[in-house]
């Protein structure tokens, strides 16, 4: 059997390069790649060697709160920091709010809106 894992995810977002900063700058990920793409849009490739999130952004953006009961929507992404109370105090330092605080009794999480659209989970799992 083969073994696939996730190498980049694209992302259509409000500001490619602010949140490309903001995930550099929270996660030490760098910009890959940034660019024209399709359709008369805007890409920034920003993640490790090996694996990436596309942020995408067109002229004709329409924007809407995440919605659960859509088909094929991206509900959140769950990024995993090792420390997650460190990571909490930098993101509301920066001015976000976190919310729905959870402990599964492996790990520990918390979410923010990183842009307008797009909700990050902050895993911690415990050690």
């Amino acid at each position: 059997m083969t073994l696939a894992c996730i190498e980049h995810v694209n992302l259509t977002v409000e500001n490619p390069d602010q949140l490309a900063a903001l995930f550099c700058e929270l996660f030490n990920w760098e910009v890959r790649w940034s660019g024209p793409s399709k359709d008369s849009g805007y890409t920034v490739h920003v993640g490790t060697d090996k694996r990436y999130m596309a942020l995408y952004s067109h002229p004709n953006l329409m924007t809407a709160k995440p919605n659960h009961f859509r088909q094929g929507a991206v509900n959140h992404i769950g990024l995993v920091v090792n420390n997650g109370d460190s990571m909490e105090q930098t993101i509301l330092a920066k001015g976000y709010e976190t919310m729905s605080h959870n402990d599964y009794g492996v790990c520990k999480s918390f979410y923010f809106m990183a842009d307008s659209s797009l909700e990050i989970e902050i895993v911690c799992y415990k050690t």
